[in-house]
């Protein structure tokens, strides 16, 4: 019998910190690469899960700021393995509705990385039913002196006033405009912390840090991270479950 999870409290947005990819790879005798490759056969498998639930919104960590101090030939596969994700999968999620958001500075990227993305974001920029928020050369600090900068130039030139700035306003000049905050953030192998990762939009997010790595989540730890959230009593700041708007 198929094990389903019954959600007690909804899940619009969930991200993924998508880590172990090079030990994996190490423990098995490959080169760290080949946990790069096994790990983008798991990004859409786990967005199925994640549709199978009505999840709207999933943010992947693919490529963080800090990456580029590993070994050049690795960054170079990754960069190829992501392209041919993109080419592989892109037909599957226009079908599928899907909206594909790039976060992060991609034109440090190669060039054609950049066409790839570029191109993958132009095909499905009309699509509604499902967002797939891929995190490329990103960091959260830079998200937020981006949106610092952005809004200080916009009152510079007087295109706003200091009374314009709120928090809606400050949510639109981040690469996340519109997807709400996370319910979810689930970190693979192990690791305790976010590593500068979506750490504005995380402020009210369930944490389940699991020991399985990446490559390895598949559908029960996918389900056992769900069970985790069914646990947690989610209040945010007050005494009973309010459901977020």
């Amino acid at each position: 019998m198929e094990r389903k999870i019954v959600l007690n409290k909804p899940i619009n947005h969930i991200a993924f910190i998508m880590d172990g990819n090079g030990r994996w790879a190490i423990a098995r005798g490959l080169p760290r690469h080949l946990g790069h490759k096994e790990a983008c056969n798991r990004i859409i498998e786990v967005f199925d899960y994640c549709k199978e639930y009505d999840i709207k919104t999933v943010s992947f960590y693919a490529f963080s700021t800090e990456n580029w101090s590993r070994p050049k030939d690795e960054i170079n596969h990754l960069f190829k393995y992501l392209e041919i994700f993109f080419k592989k999968e892109i037909d599957k999620l226009v079908k599928d509705n899907v909206r594909i958001i790039i976060s992060g500075d991609i034109s440090a990227l190669p060039k054609r990385t950049q066409k790839i993305c570029q191109d993958a974001i132009k095909r499905t920029e009309n699509n509604n039913k499902y967002n797939f928020n891929i995190c490329l050369n990103y960091g959260s600090r830079d998200e937020i002196l981006k949106a610092v900068k952005e809004i200080a130039s916009d009152v510079k030139e007087n295109k706003i006033t200091l009374d314009d700035i709120n928090k809606q306003l400050f949510e639109d000049h981040l690469y996340t405009k519109g997807l709400g905050d996370i319910d979810l953030m689930v970190r693979t192998s192990g690791e305790q912390r976010l590593s500068n990762f979506l750490l504005y939009q995380n402020a009210y997010a369930e944490f389940v840090f699991t020991k399985v790595a990446w490559p390895d989540f598949k559908k029960d730890a996918f389900l056992d991270c769900l069970e985790m959230y069914n646990s947690r009593s989610r209040r945010f700041g007050g005494l009973n479950y309010e459901k977020q708007k």
